[in-house]
Parts: C-alpha cells; structure tokens; sequence
C-alpha cells in the first residue's frame, strides 16, 4: 500500500463511525454531498473530518451524513437546486462550477496568478476576499469556506514543456470559461466532462489531456493514459463550502454558532494538510516511474506570457480588485 493511501487509511478508520453514524432521532440532519473520494483527497478528507467534529460537538442536536464520489449529486445544477430545495445542506463545488453564482469567483481559476497553495489561502484571509463567501445571497447560496485541493499540473499523451506543445490537444475541463479560454489561447481545444468521466474519456481518446491536482491524477490513475505530468502550476483547484441562506439562517442560534466553528477549525486544519497529500501523491507517481517534467525559468516564463491576455479577457467581470490584491499578497513575477 501507498504512503499516501496508508496515511488516508489510517485517518479514515479514526474517522469513519462519526462520519457515517445514522442520526439519532431529534437531532438536525445535515447531509453533505461531494464528488471526490473519501480516502485520499484533500476535500474528501476535510468532509469526514468536519462529519467528526459536528457529530463530536454537536451531538444530541444535529448529526452529519456525507455522501461522497457523487452519490448523491455531481456537482452540476442539480446539486444546486438541492440545496435551495433542502434535499442537501451542503456542498463544495470547485470556484469553476461557481461562475453562475458570481463571476468574481472566476478569480481561482486565472492562470499563474497564484504562487502556491500557501499564497491562496493566505489570500482567502484578505477582507475583500472573505467578503466573496456572501457574493451569491441574491441567489440564496451563502458560501461558509474556502477548501484547497491544491495547484494544477498538466498531462497530455506527449511531453508538454513549451506552450505551443499543447496546440491540437483536447483538455478535460470542468466547464469555466476561464479554463476554456487558456487552452484555447493555448491553440487546444477544450471539452466540459464530469470528474468522474474523466479517466474513461482519456482511455478511450475523447479527450487526450487534462489539467489537475497531484492527488486527483494518482487517486483517479490519469496518468495511465497520458506521457507523464508537466508540473506547471499553473492553476489551481479549490472549492467553497456553500449551503442555502434560508436553510442556514433556520438553525437554531446555538447549532449555527457551534456548526460555524466547526467548520472553521476544520477548514484550518485540512487546508494545511491538503499541501502534504499532494506532496505525497506526487511521490507515489515518481516511485511508479511515470515521467514528471519541471519547468525551466525560461519555459515558465514563456507560458505566463503566453497566457496573461486571458487576465485581461476576464478582468471586468472578476474585478480588478480581486486580481489586484492576489498579485500584491505575493503572486506572479
């Protein structure tokens, strides 16, 4: 077994009773959806840790169900609409399933605009930015966090070092206009497919690259269908903690004050940890022997140029403001 799968393992004994226990009667359940695994996954892990603290804090008043690996909903309009509805109470979709929400969000998704992990989520802390957790009230989802899942890399079915070696691809993407736009600029093509398609769409050529996490391209073995990892990190995959407004403000004062802390001593604690399980992913892949390519100053130098016009092409809708406070609390050169 893995060292990243051993470590997931062994938190995932500690954890699962809490996370999966059934609800004692009288208690608010709370049922929280997500599309990635359980064991392994920087969000994942964070879902079964926050389970554990709710059912741990607040027992005897509200529990905590996860349902992960789209069990119960992908992270698509049906999702949404649940949670409006009450069929769900929470969920983390990535900032690129966010834009119809708020295009400001669209602010993750920008290329090379963040250094690494640790820049984002000192980013995340800034006012103007914990301000964007309540961007869509006027759609009744208030967001509650911000979860990191960490930097993308890319992988293609031959070497991608420069720029122009991405031209006629075909990326996975998870549907942002902003990720359309960079691999478009990038002379590729780009198609919208869920994470859980992912894999088979490489196998069978429908797409033949992709950009993402260290822990998704081990966990969900998209390297097998690919010539090796380019580590660019050049984007980023982090997600929100959303819930419906109404929902949140119908808690009793005691558990909405007790759940908020919990999930913010959670999203503390596993952020940090999200930087590890990459690190150990990435890990896994070179034992393996699947080809990790890095990047030169000169080659990254090249891609940041040949991608800063899709800055510009977004910057209205985001705000400057946004791109401006990222690049200032230590972003690009």
């Amino acid at each position: 077994m893995t060292l990243i799968r051993t470590l997931s393992a062994c938190l995932m004994i500690a954890w699962a009773s809490p996370a999966l226990a059934t609800c004692d009667e009288g208690e608010e359940v709370i049922r929280f959806t997500h599309v990635v695994s359980a064991v392994g996954h920087p969000k994942g892990e964070a879902a079964t840790a926050l389970a554990d603290e709710v059912n741990r804090i607040l027992q005897g008043r509200a529990c905590m169900i996860v349902h992960p690996n789209a069990e119960a909903y992908n992270d698509d309009q049906k999702m949404f609409d649940a949670l409006l509805a009450g069929e769900v109470h929470l969920a983390v979709p990535t900032f690129s399933k966010l834009g119809g929400v708020s295009t400001r969000f669209r602010v993750f998704d920008l290329p090379f605009l963040f250094r690494d992990l640790e820049h984002v989520i000192d980013y995340t802390y800034l006012p103007e930015v914990e301000t964007l957790l309540e961007a869509g009230l006027d759609k009744g989802y208030r967001g509650l966090a911000y979860w990191m899942t960490g930097m993308s890399q890319m992988s293609a079915i031959h070497p991608l070092v420069r720029p122009q070696d991405a031209q006629g691809l075909r990326f996975r993407i998870q549907g942002s206009p902003v990720e359309q736009a960079v691999f478009n600029t990038l002379g590729a093509e780009a198609e919208t497919l869920a994470f859980r398609d992912v894999l088979s769409s490489l196998q069978s050529g429908k797409v033949n690259a992709q950009a993402n996490t260290w822990t998704n391209i081990w966990l969900r073995e998209f390297y097998t269908a690919q010539d090796g990892v380019t580590a660019t990190n050049h984007g980023l995959v982090a997600s929100m903690v959303i819930t419906s407004d109404a929902w949140w403000q119908s808690l009793a004062p005691d558990v909405q004050a007790d759940l908020s802390f919990a999930i913010q001593l959670t999203t503390h604690e596993r952020n940090r940890f999200a930087y590890q399980l990459n690190e150990l992913a990435q890990n896994n892949l070179r034992d393996a022997g699947v080809p990790i390519r890095t990047l030169s100053e000169d080659a990254r130098a090249e891609w940041v140029r040949t991608l800063a016009p899709v800055w510009d092409q977004f910057r209205d809708e985001i705000g400057s403001d946004l791109i401006s406070a990222a690049v200032q609390s230590g972003g690009t050169s």
